[in-house]
């Protein structure tokens, strides 16, 4: 199946590996392990790549959420396939089942046009901490299991699992669980600034669509904007910024169809009917 069929509204072919569900705009995305805890797959990985291709361009992806089914978010990688499968592999075919790794957890999720949100419902390690600092946004459960336990094995976190942790956890913190391999829970995570937030099991699900809700309301072209904009100044100068910046708001303005920009000033200046720091522009106005 085409990626414009699949933007024509027929089914989401079946993955194996990942399950998808449309609801009310969101795109429920399961790492579909749930036996192996959701550990990634060089399959599981090449399908992720297929599921990011698909969702871009299909309509009924207003928000993308990024979780696992079962108990686990994902042990990371699947040491079986991923590892000893590619000891006898020739140096090229390594290479290839290392691109599509790292294809999906980083380099397309970081730049995903559409919000993305992570949902750890359980177990998080290693591996699983790329794609989780990749979402714009991440929910976890209070009693989710957090692991980068690579150094109780004697390797170091690959993959660029350390860069991920280097983006979003202080360093006191990031070296204390690199160097000791200790777990830690939700709550904890949230605490760090690893994820947004922490809640109670139950309520999951139910905060998670709130957030996603919430994105919805805005324009989605400029929120598409707004976000790789973000991650694109992250490794600017200030001078490179301010160019950039001043460069992606005028291409943001003029391509926007929904001509947020005008709405907003109109009916903040001219009609007065909404304060922009506390609520959105009328979007059908």
């Amino acid at each position: 199946m085409t990626m414009q069929e699949r933007s024509e509204g027929r089914p989401t072919p079946g993955w194996q590996n990942v399950k998808v569900e449309f609801k009310d705009g969101i795109a429920w995305v399961f790492l579909n392990r749930p036996d192996k805890r959701n550990a990634m797959s060089p399959a599981l990985n090449r399908e992720m790549i297929e599921v990011l291709d698909a969702l871009e361009i299909d309509e009924r992806c207003q928000v993308l959420v990024l979780t696992g089914a079962g108990e686990a978010f994902t042990a990371g990688m699947d040491l079986k396939e991923y590892f000893r499968e590619v000891d006898k592999a020739t140096p090229i075919e390594v290479n290839r089942v290392r691109r599509d790794s790292m294809a999906w957890q980083w380099r397309r999720l970081r730049f995903f046009p559409k919000p993305t949100i992570a949902m750890v419902n359980g177990w998080c390690f290693g591996g699983g901490l790329t794609p989780l600092v990749s979402c714009d946004l991440a929910v976890a459960a209070e009693d989710a299991v957090f692991g980068i336990s690579e150094v109780n094995w004697g390797i170091i976190p690959a993959g660029n699992v350390t860069r991920a942790v280097a983006e979003k956890m202080m360093p006191a913190d990031a070296l204390y669980y690199l160097m000791t391999g200790e777990t830690f829970d939700g709550r904890r995570a949230a605490a760090m600034r690893l994820v947004n937030e922490a809640v109670p099991g139950a309520q999951l699900r139910a905060r998670t669509e709130e957030i996603a809700k919430k994105l919805m309301e805005k324009n989605p072209h400029v929120l598409s904007a707004i976000k790789i904009a973000y991650r694109r100044v992250k490794e600017m100068t200030w001078d490179e910024s301010e160019d950039y910046l001043y460069a992606k708001a005028q291409e943001t303005y003029s391509t926007d169809p929904e001509a947020g920009r005008s709405k907003g000033m109109s009916q903040f200046l001219d009609e007065k009917s909404y304060r922009p720091g506390l609520k959105n522009y009328r979007r059908d106005g």
